[in-house]
């Protein structure tokens, strides 16, 4: 049973990845009049002219370290003291919000985001200001690397489908964000060395290629079922994807193990136990809005999916291989 479940946490770091984006350490900074902290980040985490980034900004509650809602801000963006974007007041409901923002120039910007509002009062205008640095040659590119060498290029619809689902759907919420990043640090140890490969051979690019495209059929279904952006549509549409990842990609192992084709039934309590447990978690994590907790619930519920599509799509394979070998003989 171990070796099964280190082989589906193994396969999982592969197949989920390609939906992943470094995000840079976030900064956390007080306002000027010390009322509520806020949090940047980018995605990538090394931005590059001529590239889209996001502009990642939690307001955070001092005294309960929890994502602030209902929030009224304005962020505006400087360049040698020349704004060179801005986005007017405005409100957050959910206390997070991902800014999209093309860079046209290398070099340090200034990030300076106006607090007005905190749950619907006004206060006296509060700033946070941050430094970020843009396009150092030395910083990395980033992006669905192996997905992009498989198909050939970022803008091949396969790579932009995968890109957009991963940044408006996924990366929309704090649950979703929590779980890409989680995948983050193990991606990029591999991604360049096996995007090099499939470039370097035709074949293995073809079996990439060949390996990608189930999974977008897979979110192409699951599409469907994100009702809105919020939490809870993410947390739903997440767990019918792992699921079908599972049974899609990992029923070879549930197959060859005697302990899912002759004991399934005494294994459906210890799954729905394991999803419980995990979903529950996710659920708390998400209320409390700790990133790190998060992280780690997450992944634990989108492991337990996989797991358990793998060993239901096994174990119906297996029947159906036994009613086959009943009607021939």
């Amino acid at each position: 049973m171990l070796k099964i479940l280190l082989t589906i946490v193994l396969l999982t770091l592969v197949i989920f990845p390609a939906f992943a984006q470094e995000q840079s350490e976030q900064l956390v900074a007080l306002t000027d009049k010390g009322t509520l902290q806020v949090g940047l980040s980018t995605i990538p985490a090394h931005p590059q002219t001529g590239e889209q980034t996001k502009l990642k900004i939690d307001f955070i509650n001092k005294s309960s370290k929890t994502i602030q809602e209902h929030v009224d801000y304005s962020v505006t963006v400087t360049k040698d003291d020349k704004q060179v974007f801005g986005i007017p007041l405005t409100h957050t409901a959910i206390g997070s919000v991902t800014i999209p923002y093309e860079f046209q120039e290398a070099g340090e910007y200034k990030v300076s985001i106006d607090v007005q509002g905190i749950v619907f009062q006004p206060i006296p205008t509060e700033t946070a200001s941050f430094t970020i640095s843009v396009g150092k040659e030395s910083q990395p590119k980033n992006g669905c690397l192996i997905a992009t060498a498989a198909f050939g290029s970022e803008l091949s619809p396969q790579v932009q489908f995968l890109r957009e689902y991963r940044d408006d759907i996924i990366m929309s919420t704090a649950v979703g964000s929590s779980f890409i990043n989680a995948f983050n640090t193990v991606y990029y140890t591999f991604s360049p060395s096996v995007a090099d490969v499939e470039r370097n051979n035709s074949i293995f690019q073809e079996l990439v290629r060949a390996g990608i495209t189930p999974l977008l059929g897979i979110l192409q279904i699951t599409k469907l079922t994100s009702v809105d952006n919020g939490e809870i549509s993410l947390i739903t549409s997440g767990m019918i994807a792992s699921s079908l990842i599972g049974a899609t990609y990992l029923w070879p192992v549930g197959l060859a193990s005697k302990y899912i084709r002759k004991g399934f039934r005494s294994r459906i309590k210890t799954a729905i136990i394991v999803i419980s447990i995990a979903l529950a978690l996710t659920l708390i994590s998400s209320v409390i809005g700790n990133v790190q907790f998060m992280m780690i619930s997450t992944s634990a519920l989108v492991l337990s999916f996989v797991g358990t599509g793998a060993m239901f799509s096994s174990w119906a394979i297996w029947k159906s291989v036994q009613k086959m070998k009943i009607i021939f003989l």
